[in-house]
């Protein structure tokens, strides 16, 4: 008897190194394509045929769903944001706002619409705005969507986007998942993560759909990302649990 098919699943680029453990550890056939969760959703409405959709976000997979062909996502994981900061710059969660205000500042941030991680930057720029009379415009005005979008600069293989982006020096701090972040320092030291005051902290809610119609394996995909085995490898990738 033939094997199954590998389950196609298209997955958030913060999940590379969590997802790509997963199918080492539990020996999962699965074929793994990763990118920006608004770019990957964009792609499977214009016929790419993924079975699973794992987004750092419950908008873009259920933008799918509304549509009638998806289930409705469930939230799998969670993540927060904070600030990648590079070593010249001296702060800390007490005074972040006021470095990510400096004009002196270059701030980076990934692509709104295209990518869940621009979104929840914006999301922070709007709780700034509610802790200080014109932040948010501030903020918006100087953001620097260095991510996420078709044609944002690409890192050489095998390196950190966000490391490779603060060594370029394109940044001065980035506001990304503290998943990623932590990746980027393991790989450049120097650079500081910094998490965000209370005051601009947001939810970031990862959820999952799948196809439907899709074979059987695309559902045991889904229900596996709730078990105890896989949530303790996205625990140690630095998620939370959902």
């Amino acid at each position: 008897m033939p094997a199954a098919a590998p389950v196609r699943v298209y997955a958030a680029g913060s999940l590379r190194e969590a997802f790509t453990a997963l199918v080492r550890a539990q020996g999962e056939a699965a074929a793994l394509t990763f990118g920006a969760a608004g770019l990957l959703r964009e792609r499977i409405e214009q016929g790419e045929e993924a079975e699973v959709f794992a987004s750092a976000d419950l908008r873009q997979p259920q933008r799918l769903a509304d549509q009638g062909n998806w289930t409705e996502p469930t939230v799998f994981a969670r993540n927060s944001l904070c600030a990648l900061v590079a070593p010249a710059v001296r702060t800390h969660a007490g005074d972040l706002l006021d470095t990510l205000l400096d004009p002196a500042v270059r701030l980076g941030t990934s692509t709104p619409g295209s990518d869940p991680s621009g979104d929840y930057a914006w999301a922070v720029f709007a709780r700034a705005g509610q802790a200080r009379a014109g932040a948010r415009e501030a903020l918006e005005a100087k953001a620097l969507r260095l991510t996420g979008a078709a044609d944002s600069p690409r890192a050489p293989p095998g390196r950190s986007t966000y490391a490779w982006l603060m060594e370029q020096r394109r940044a001065d701090v980035f506001l990304t998942y503290r998943t990623n972040a932590v990746a980027a320092q393991r790989e450049c030291p120097s650079l500081q993560v910094v998490a965000l005051p209370p005051a601009l902290c947001v939810d970031v809610r990862y959820g999952v759909s799948r196809r439907v119609g899709a074979p059987p394996g695309a559902l045991a995909w889904v229900e596996a990302l709730q078990s105890g085995p896989v949530q303790r490898i996205l625990a140690h990738h630095g998620f939370e649990a959902p």
